[in-house]
């Protein structure tokens, strides 16, 4: 057991529903017992009464130091209570788990910083906080303003920070300070394209270097480049755990519920906010006939419809992420492309936008959708569903598509149907 970082038994996470948590106490005293090595949460049993649902349900799994696992599923899996539950930010309903080494985490925007503190005294209260000596702070704190670019507002208080400035800092912080054992959750997203970049990079110097992370994310490229191993979660259960290339590949192969279509009937319970709600999500083949699987030669439309409540000067616009087998990013479309749409003040009611996907384009294989319904300039996402639908797009080798009647692999991430010129020339 001696090379065990995190040892979990049974924990399981319930909620009662309608029924508001109690308050936490204060954010330092709980990092402080969360970040004390090793930390032992004690078996608890829940109490029988009322309704409740639970967010994990009877999760054990072993971490061994210096592994850099991921943590994948759908929204709601049970992913970021998990990383909490860890963290000691959220006591466990029931079940156990004994951490070896000092903790390090980056659960949500903020998470540990006072904000009323300048930039600079909470790089030292995080320090403090992780029980380092003030030399040690001092010796890394150069490094650490130097990676979360934010050297000229170092002196501001965090309060007046954007959302991306307190993950730079907090990314920073928690990878510099000499975590044995760091979480992360997938608030690298809110960041800019060139600082994930960085972040992605130093895990990977981190992991390399024999700390043990905790990675949740649905970026799976990201998961296959960081990550040795994963555990997917569903429902608040572990469904498998192993390789990540067996774990990504078993999450992207099963349904986890998904489908071609899905639809909320019930605006106060849709995906949303008070700017825009979602209604509906489908793939609709040019054909007829259901989404689930595609001929490779057919068109196909992508169907959103949501509620927009008109408010203001925003104009919600609609956001979909193409995504193929392997987790790769195809392509991205969003319907602001439409000079007119664009221009267009959004009225209150249900809106419905579509985008047609050429026949003799898609690869074969299966295809997953994320999708959402976002304000720009400045960006806001109103409605975000992550994995939100998928198809199978089939190649049936009938002489119509780019194989052709070959029936061997054909390599590439898309298969478009090109014009070709072919003609006899002179002999010279």
């Amino acid at each position: 057991m001696s090379d065990v970082a995190i040892s979990v038994e049974g924990i399981g996470k319930r909620y009662q529903i309608g029924r508001q948590q109690d308050p936490y106490g204060r954010l330092t005293e709980s990092l402080w017992n969360a970040l004390r090595a090793p930390i032992n949460l004690a078996r608890r049993k829940p109490r029988e009464t009322g309704d409740w649902v639970w967010a994990l349900r009877d999760v054990s799994f072993e971490v061994r130091q210096g592994d850099v696992v991921g943590v994948i599923g759908r929204n709601g899996s049970g992913k970021t209570t998990l990383l909490k539950v860890l963290s000691r930010i959220t006591e466990p309903t029931v079940g156990s788990a004994e951490l070896r080494g000092r903790v390090g985490s980056l659960l949500e925007v903020g998470t540990g910083f006072h904000q009323e503190l300048t930039g600079r005294e909470n790089v030292f209260l995080s320090g403090a906080v992780l029980g380092m000596r003030r030399s040690e702070i001092v010796r890394k704190f150069d490094e650490i303003v130097e990676f979360a670019g934010i050297d000229q507002f170092l002196d501001t208080p965090v309060k007046r920070y954007s959302s991306g400035m307190q993950v730079r800092l907090g990314f920073a912080v928690a990878a510099h300070l000499d975590p044995e054992i760091l979480f992360i959750d997938e608030v690298l997203a809110v960041g800019d394209a060139e600082f994930q970049k960085k972040c992605l990079g130093k895990m990977s110097e981190l992991g390399s270097g024999g700390r043990t992370i905790m990675f949740v994310s649905h970026s799976m490229p990201a998961m296959l480049r960081l990550c040795e191993k994963a555990i997917l979660l569903d429902h608040g259960r572990v469904v498998t755990s192993g390789p990540t290339h067996a774990v990504v590949r078993a999450y992207l192969e099963s349904d986890l519920g998904r489908t071609s279509e899905r639809r909320w009937d019930d605006p106060s319970t849709a995906p949303g906010d008070d700017v825009a709600r979602l209604r509906s999500i489908r793939v609709v083949p040019a054909q007829g006939g259901q989404g689930d699987e595609v001929d490779i030669t057919e068109p196909l439309d992508i169907e959103v419809e949501y509620w927009s409540a008109g408010s203001g000067n925003l104009r919600p616009s609609v956001n979909v992420h193409v995504f193929n087998g392997e987790g790769i990013c195809l392509f991205a479309v969003d319907d602001s492309s439409n000079a007119g749409w664009r221009s267009i003040p959004r009225q209150p009611g249900l809106i419905r936008s579509a985008c047609r996907i050429p026949g003799n384009f898609l690869a074969e294989g299966r295809i997953t959708l994320n999708v959402a319904v976002a304000t720009y300039n400045p960006t806001h996402g109103h409605a975000v569903e992550r994995d939100a639908i998928a198809f199978q797009v089939v190649d049936r080798t009938e002489g119509n598509g780019v194989r052709g009647e070959y029936a061997g692999e054909w390599p590439g991430v898309v298969r478009p149907m090109l014009d070709w010129t072919v003609d006899w020339l002179p002999d010279p």
